[in-house]
Order: structure tokens, then C-alpha cells, then sequence
């Protein structure tokens, strides 16, 4: 079987040339040729900032590229007819399709409305403080450009529980709809997490579930994705997604993998949420993330041996989606937690070549980003290659030091020349035992990444004594895993 490896193919500042799903189309094969099989793409509607939109502000789900709205016919990515052939140009090269999903929220209404409201505390949504009062807010969907095209639905103050605007105060605020309540069961930050941007859905309006629902199957119907990146799914009723997936999964007759943004640093919250959704999604391990992040900034101090601890990979690794950075933790975003570039090859080294979890990674982290001039990651590549051809068979743990921890792959037959030993460090060079099995007996091991330059032969027994130069990663390979990364990647 093959490793299961996503990349996130888009990072936020993009340029706005309305090029990147004819991008995707020409660049398919070669992601396939470098270990990729799974995309995530941006998402693919209108945003309330029209051409200039990343996509999280949603306009009008239907409109793909397609009609004259918010400025433009086409998105930031392009047009509809372009956005097909994207998916089928990956799909094409064996690249499954993961489409984003952003059901939380409306933005860039056509028209407003005068509803009552009661302003909620924004520090404790459970708590109000005004009584019911009247405000202009932007509730009304009607896209006359689209017209009555694919769906007749007309969303008005009804179909939301909330927003953030006061037109005729021109004042911002957390304004919950008399009548209406929180989703039952969100994030508990900031008492109830339902509320996040722009017109909050009611998810618990029957006519705004059976449109979503619709919605979902026309869009399944249209693209014919593999399967979901959902956003924000902490602050949505933790049962909505559960009931939603099933209806797509039973309308396609298909895995539909999905993974969901839970933004939680403590891993008990995103547990409960796969206990409540049964099971039916993975989740980013963002604890993982930030353990990535206090690593490579402790100078030092950070203790390596308890990296996975207290991680989803840890606790549930079958559901645990891993990644090093993001488009909402890369330089100049609201979660902003950019891991620095010194400890990158290392984070990429344990997502990439562990057993556990499913890897993505961030399309900033290989290409660059101009726009902060950040570099692609050194030995990404490398990396990915390694897991296609080379990262098999079971796992050896050796995360017994604070600083100096490691892990080795055994191999499979269906894999010539697989397994590894990886070992790394975030402080002083070292050295470290390992085991990889008698059927090594005698070969000799080279760090593929170039760190140090003299081969291990491993003995009799199995055993091999693996280094790493101070602040890296070493993957050692066999020799002639080593002689053919070298031609595949030149």
C-alpha cells in the first residue's frame, strides 16, 4: 500500500492572477512524480471579496467562477472551467482531491435587514448585556447575478443566529437574533464558540440544513472531489457534521475522507469532538503543532522526548491528520506560529516518516513564500521521496533523551531497498543505538539528507550506531536507497 501524503496546495498570498487551478492542472503530474496522492485545495467560491478573496469569506457557494459577482466572474484561483480541470488533472495522475468546506458563516450580503438582537459579551457569549434592541445587519443573500441558476434559495435574518455589525451604528459588537440560541454544543471558549465571523448559520433551521445538504450533493455532483477539508468545525454543533457527511457519503457511495479544523491546543477537546461526530472525520493534530513550536524555540531547553505526548498522534494517531504549518499559522495571519526554518527538516522528518498519522504538507513550506521571503524547506523533497519509496515496515521508538530522540522503519518486501533509522537532535550532536533488524545485517546506511558524510555498517545483531550533527536531521537509508534518491531527485 501506498503512504497516505497530503500537501495543502495554496498558502494565503497567492498572487491574484486568477492562475492557480491552471497551475494545479500543470504541476499534477510532477507532484504525483514527488510522492503526493491526496490535495487539499483552496476553496473554490465566491468570497465577499470577490478576485481578491482567499475563500473563507463566503459569498455564494454555487458560484464557482462562473457569474459576474463581488467584481469578477473569476475567483483568485480562476475560473469554474479551470477548477474542473484541476481536480480531474490530479485525479488523473493518481492525486486524490480534497475540497474546503466553509459552512460556519456568510459574508458580503446584498442587502440588509432590521433585526432584533440582544448583544452578547464577546469574552462569555453565554452572557448577555443589553436587552433586545433593533440593528441593521447584512442578511440578505439574493445573487442576482446568479439568479435562480443550480439553487432558488434566498437567505434572509432567519436562517442566522447571529453577527458582528451594526449598519445603522456603524458599531461591531456580538449580536445574537431574539429568538435564536447558540449552536448546543461548540468550542467552549469564550463560554460558547458558535459565533465566529460575518452571518453565523443556524444549523439548527431545518431549511438551512436541507440547503447545505443539497448543496453538498450538487457540489459532489460537479466536481467529483475525493473527499472534505471542513473548516471551523468548532464552532458548529458538534452533531452537524456527523448527519452532514453521512448524507454526502450516502449520495456518493464512497470513503469521502475528510478531515476537520479544530483549533485546540489540548488534545482532550479535539478526542471529544471525534467521540461525538463517531468517529466519522480525522482532525489536524494541531497539538503537534505547537509542540513543534516550543521546540524550536527553547534554545535548547525543550524536552524531545515527550514530543508526541499529549498529541492527537499520540492518543489517536488512525484520525490524526499532522502538519508543521499552515495558511492561517504562516507569517501576517491571526494564528500566526510559524515554525522557524532551522527545525522544519526535523518536524517534516517526524510527520513524514513515522507510521502514524497522515502527513500534509503546507504548499508554503515547498515552494517558498515570496511574499515574507521565506525559503521552501531544505530536504522537503528528499523527504517526501523517502516516504513513498522507503518509510515502511514497523516502527522502533527511541524517544529515551531530551534532546538526542529517534526511530527506525524495518522495511517491507513489498518495498526493495525500505527502511530507515532516522535520528534528531535540537541541541548538540550525538549519536544514538538503534535496532533495524537482522535482515541488515551488514549493509551499510547513508544519511540521505547529507549530514554526515561516513556510512554506518550495521552488525550482526542488527544494530547500528546512527550520528546527527547539532540542530538537524539524519534519515539513513540503505546505500542503494541512497544511489537511487540521488538520480530520481536530480
Amino acid at each position: 500500500m501506498k503512504n497516505r501524503t497530503m500537501m495543502q496546495y495554496f498558502e494565503w498570498y497567492l498572487p491574484e492572477n486568477r492562475l492557480h487551478w491552471k497551475r494545479c492542472s500543470v504541476q499534477a503530474e510532477k507532484l504525483a512524480k514527488a510522492g503526493i496522492n491526496m490535495v487539499w485545495l483552496p476553496p473554490a467560491y465566491k468570497g465577499a471579496a470577490g478576485a481578491a478573496s482567499v475563500g473563507y469569506d463566503v459569498y455564494d457557494t454555487y458560484d464557482l467562477g462562473e457569474f459576474d459577482q463581488k467584481g469578477s466572474v473569476e475567483t483568485k484561483y480562476g475560473s469554474k472551467e479551470a477548477y474542473l480541470e484541476a481536480v480531474e488533472s490530479f485525479q488523473k495522475c493518481g492525486i486524490s482531491v480534497l475540497a474546503d468546506i466553509v459552512l460556519n458563516h456568510k459574508m458580503g450580503a446584498d442587502g440588509t435587514e432590521q433585526v432584533k438582537v440582544i448583544e452578547e459579551r464577546s469574552t462569555n457569549r453565554n452572557e448577555d448585556i443589553s436587552g433586545i434592541q433593533q440593528i441593521s445587519a447584512w442578511t440578505k443573500f439574493d445573487f442576482p447575478a446568479r439568479g435562480e441558476k443550480y439553487s432558488g434559495f434566498h437567505w434572509n435574518a432567519a436562517h442566522f443566529s447571529g453577527t458582528d455589525w451594526d449598519d445603522a451604528g456603524k458599531r461591531n459588537g456580538i449580536f445574537r437574533f431574539e429568538g435564536k440560541v447558540w449552536n448546543r454544543e461548540t468550542d467552549s471558549e469564550n463560554g460558547n464558540y458558535d459565533y465566529l465571523m460575518g452571518a453565523d448559520l443556524d444549523t439548527d433551521n431545518r431549511e438551512v440544513v436541507e440547503e447545505v445538504t443539497n448543496w453538498g450533493k450538487w457540489y459532489l455532483d460537479t466536481v467529483h472531489m475525493d473527499g472534505f477539508r471542513l473548516d471551523a468545525v468548532k464552532h458548529i454543533s458538534f452533531d452537524f457534521y456527523r448527519e452532514w457527511l453521512k448524507q454526502m457519503r450516502q449520495h456518493t457511495k464512497t470513503e469521502l475522507f475528510t478531515v476537520g479544523e479544530y483549533w485546540a491546543r489540548e488534545t482532550e477537546k479535539l478526542t471529544h469532538y471525534l467521540e461525538e461526530t463517531e468517529y466519522s472525520l480525522s482532525l489536524f493534530d494541531v497539538p503537534l503543532h505547537f509542540h513543534f513550536l516550543a521546540a524550536a524555540t527553547a534554545d535548547g531547553n525543550y524536552d524531545m522526548s515527550k514530543l508526541f505526548e499529549d498529541t492527537l498522534t499520540g492518543t489517536d494517531p488512525e484520525h490524526a491528520v499532522t502538519f508543521v504549518d499552515n495558511h492561517d499559522t504562516q507569517p501576517g495571519q491571526a494564528l500566526y506560529s510559524f515554525i522557524p526554518a532551522w527545525f522544519k527538516p526535523i518536524a517534516y522528518a517526524l510527520i513524514l516518516l513515522r507510521k502514524v498519522g497522515t502527513p500534509c504538507v503546507f504548499y508554503g513550506d515547498y515552494y517558498g513564500i515570496p511574499h515574507d521571503g521565506v525559503a521552501p524547506v531544505q530536504g522537503l523533497k528528499t523527504l517526501l521521496k523517502i516516504r513513498e519509496c522507503y518509510a515502511h515496515g514497523e516502527e522502533q521508538l527511541y524517544f529515551d533523551d531530551a534532546s538526542l530522540v529517534g526511530f527506525t522503519r524495518t522495511g517491507d518486501a513489498e518495498h526493495e531497498n525500505s527502511g530507515l533509522a532516522v535520528l534528531c537532535t535540537d541541541s548538540a550532536s550525538g549519536k544514538k543505538r538503534m535496532y533495524l533488524g537482522a535482515a541488515f545485517a551488514g549493509k551499510k546506511m547513508v544519511d540521505a539528507m547529507g549530514g554526515i558524510g561516513s556510512p554506518v555498517v550495521i552488525g550482526a545483531d542488527g544494530w547500528g550506531e546512527f550520528s546527527v550533527n547539532g540542530g538537524s536531521v539524519s534519515v539513513w537509508v540503505t546505500e542503494e536507497a541512497g544511489e537511487m534518491l540521488y538520480i530520481t531527485l536530480e
